[in-house]
């Protein structure tokens, strides 16, 4: 590996455990902060840093007071390549690349080092996200009949594959999104994975077993399904997806779980918003507020989803709150910071 960009990844400060009430925001302000001709499709805040991946090999850091951007460029082999999935731990930063061969990358001592590597015609994979500093997850492409999953247990030195035996049977052709890298929640020792069949792959024991929930999001098509997930707590989740291909189809494409994934209602069905390809809860909102984002703007809800409005038409593809009312987004050629009002 050559021109690697070593990253120091402080600890993250975790925010009050006291909850303020926030008034519900009407405005958006959106402040580039970093243009490239990249795809952003995976970013991560650490403290006062925002690290990113993208595709071409190319990934880095923004100094959030600064402003100040290091990039780099890895290539393994001949390969240049795409990532759309990125995490962290107190000291160390991974990237996960798509197709064949999926490559994981984390900081080692001579910069970024490869910790796992997979080939094969069905090799793809889609989100990655730690529960702690030592355990952490990966989810993939169904190959040889079972979603793709991999866990480290070591602070991400090795990884491992999930047996097919140990996880649920798919349906013919599902898979994730690797749209956002938020086709995976992790809360205290529970993970969510959402899948392109409307699915959600649960597992209570950091990944050790898994069970099955079903939701009503609309997945007709190859091109329909979960795109996005996450959840306020142990219990408030939401789940939000729809077309790509039809981007303005709004009907049962957003749902509201209240007992952990294990069922699942419809919200704002046939209104606003349409396809989304992130969906995050707002901080300190009591889980009333919800962003979403995508190639067709930024909407925005103050009631648990119930009601939408659209703050803004600018195309993003993916969204980290830093605060109740600063997020960064990323998206074709550019990484913004976002400032509701």
């Amino acid at each position: 590996m050559r021109n690697c960009l070593y990253l120091l990844i402080p600890f993250m400060v975790i925010g009050c455990n006291s909850e303020k009430k926030i008034k519900p925001f009407t405005t958006v302000h959106i402040e580039t902060i970093f243009e490239d001709s990249l795809s952003f499709r995976a970013i991560e805040i650490m403290d006062k840093s925002l690290a990113f991946a993208a595709n071409k090999g190319s990934f880095g850091s923004i100094d959030l007071g600064t402003k100040q951007v290091r990039t780099n460029r890895l290539k393994q082999d001949s390969i240049w390549p795409e990532f759309r999935a990125v995490a962290h731990t107190a000291t160390d930063f991974f990237m996960l690349s798509i197709a064949s061969p999926a490559l994981l990358y984390k900081t080692g001592n001579n910069g970024m080092e490869l910790v796992y590597r997979e080939e094969g015609q069905d090799v793809f994979y889609d989100a990655m996200t730690f529960w702690n500093d030592k355990e952490g997850i990966a989810v993939g492409d169904a190959v040889n009949g079972c979603l793709s999953v991999i866990i480290t247990r070591d602070g991400g030195h090795s990884w491992k594959k999930v047996p097919c035996a140990d996880l649920p049977k798919v349906s013919k052709g599902e898979g994730a999104f690797a749209a956002s890298n938020t086709n995976i929640k992790t809360i205290g020792t529970n993970a969510w994975i959402a899948t392109t069949s409307s699915t959600i792959y649960f597992s209570a024991d950091k990944g050790k077993t898994w069970e099955l929930f079903t939701t009503p999001i609309v997945n007709a098509k190859s091109t329909q399904g979960i795109y996005s997930i996450d959840f306020y707590d142990e219990n408030l989740g939401i789940v939000i997806g729809g077309d790509y291909t039809n981007p303005s189809d709004n009907k049962a494409n957003k749902a509201i779980s209240r007992d952990g994934g294990k069922s699942w209602k419809l919200i704002a069905d046939g209104q606003e918003p349409d396809y989304k390809s992130c969906v995050q809860f707002v901080p300190n909102s009591l889980g009333n507020g919800i962003v979403a984002v995508s190639i067709t703007g930024i909407s925005y809800s103050s009631d648990l989803g119930k009601s939408w409005s659209k703050l803004s038409a600018e195309p993003f593809y993916t969204l980290r709150f830093d605060n109740d009312s600063i997020a960064y987004a990323a998206g074709k050629n550019r990484i913004a910071k976002l400032t509701f009002k």
